[in-house]
């Protein structure tokens, strides 16, 4: 049975998820929605307090496939996804920064969004996203980012969808229905697209503090 998970995009990055390359993947933050979406499953997230106006579409996905940390590290395929903190904002953003030391099996985080301020490693953001050693990929997605359209409230109404959960909110694909037909045709017409830079990217040479929960 096809579920739809909807959260709230708290900084749109492109690192949660990352969409470049032809490529969605989301391998840092919604540990829960990395543990249970499977194949065919969608993923929306909408704007939320942080981003003002709220309940903007930033991007939707569908789960293609799946990998662990591990394969996503090693993996020639997903080299290009790792971060280059003095590099393109597009590479500051790479969100393949977890591998393990085999010596130990303890994780290790590359200099990343995630990091400390220094660039040393953040306890705190790699025990939260590696409590799911799962990275979810899609090659049928479409990105927004800047450009991310007001979901019609119409289809809010539908989904009884307010304002956006702590968390995620997950939906039957018959409940979802309004929001998926309002999304699939935006796929046809724009598949695996950027259709815009992330709504902040000029903040893509930053770390988030989960002390501070903001991005300094």
């Amino acid at each position: 049975m096809t579920s739809i998970y909807v959260y709230a995009v708290s900084y749109d990055l492109g690192f949660a998820p990352n969409p470049f390359g032809g490529l969605c993947s989301l391998a840092c933050c919604k540990p829960k929605i990395r543990k249970m979406a499977v194949k065919g499953d969608w993923i929306v997230g909408l704007t939320g307090v942080k981003t003002k106006p709220v309940l903007r579409c930033v991007f939707v996905m569908i789960v293609t496939r799946d990998t662990s940390f591990d394969d996503y590290w090693a993996n020639l395929e997903f080299r290009t996804r790792r971060p280059v903190r003095n590099g393109t904002p597009k590479k500051q953003v790479g969100d393949n920064i977890y591998h393990r030391d085999t010596r130990r099996l303890d994780w290790v985080q590359e200099d990343s969004v995630h990091s400390e301020t220094d660039g040393t490693q953040s306890q705190f953001n790699t025990a939260h996203d590696t409590r799911i050693n799962r990275v979810l990929l899609s090659e049928q997605f479409v990105y927004f980012g800047a450009s991310a359209p007001l979901v019609p409230q119409s289809v809010l109404d539908a989904l009884e969808y307010t304002r956006n959960p702590r968390d995620y909110r997950r939906f039957e694909a018959i409940q979802a229905k309004p929001l998926t037909d309002w999304l699939a045709p935006q796929i046809a017409a724009h598949p695996n697209h950027v259709l815009a830079d992330p709504i902040d990217f000029a903040s893509s040479a930053k770390r988030f503090s989960p002390t501070l929960q903001r991005m300094i």
